[in-house]
Order: C-alpha cells, then sequence, then structure tokens
C-alpha cells in the first residue's frame, strides 16, 4: 500500500498538505493557529496510539471517560533539531478493576499497533505511561 500527498506552499512558511482528500495546514510561526510539522508529529502519534487503545478497550468491553493523551518532546540542541525524546501520557477515567486492561492496551498499541510509534522510536526514546484519573 502506498500513501499519498500533495503539499503546497501558501507564503510565508505556511503549507497547506492534501491527502486522501483532506487538508492539513502547517506554520511555524506561533502566532497562527496552525501546528509546525514536528509539533504535528506529536500529535499524529497522540491520535495513533489513541485509536488503537480505543478500538482495544472497545473490544474488551471496557467502559471509560476523560481519555486524553498529552505528549512532550524534547529537541535536541543543534540543527537538523529533531525530538531525542519523547513522553507519552495516557490519561484515563476507568474502573480500578480495568487498569490491567488499560495497561495491555496502551502496550499492544505501542509494541504492535501503532505505525507512528514503530517509526519515530527507531530516532527517538519513546517513553509511556498512564495516569489515572
Amino acid at each position: 500500500m502506498t500513501h499519498h500527498s500533495e503539499t503546497f506552499h501558501l507564503g510565508g512558511n505556511a503549507f497547506e498538505t492534501h491527502t486522501d482528500g483532506k487538508i492539513i495546514c502547517f506554520d511555524d510561526n506561533e502566532a497562527n493557529k496552525v501546528a509546525s510539522p514536528k509539533r504535528a508529529l506529536l500529535g499524529a502519534l497522540a491520535a495513533c496510539s489513541g485509536i488503537d487503545v480505543v478500538s482495544i478497550l472497545e473490544k474488551m468491553r471496557v467502559s471509560f471517560s476523560n481519555f486524553s493523551i498529552t505528549v512532550d518532546g524534547d529537541l535536541t540542541e543543534d540543527y537538523p533539531k529533531y525530538y531525542e525524546r519523547i513522553h507519552m501520557v495516557f490519561k484515563i477515567k476507568l474502573a480500578e478493576l480495568d487498569r490491567e486492561k488499560m495497561g495491555k492496551a496502551v502496550n499492544l498499541s505501542i509494541e504492535k499497533y501503532c505505525g507512528v510509534y514503530a517509526m519515530l522510536s527507531k530516532a527517538a526514546i519513546v517513553e509511556s505511561s498512564i495516569e489515572w484519573l
């Protein structure tokens, strides 16, 4: 399977990417309301793993709420600046009896299913933890 995207320069440091009939905007100007490419990568990691976790929990028939994922990336000092360490925190509210299932869902995502995690873990140290709400 091949994925295709096309990216257009909009002016300044703004770009618009078209992929699968969807549009993603990028800009490194902090004043704009769109993400920089590197920050968007952190969001893609969270979304990829989050989709897996939700799917796995649903298959396990685990009820949950308030699910979110925070991701922090530590950039190198020198150019090209890249994330050398990434930490994901899965935050979720569920029954205490289901905590082990949540741990299993996170492990399955990061060890087996999440392609974004697989790619990034080849270039950076990627750590994760779970915070119970």
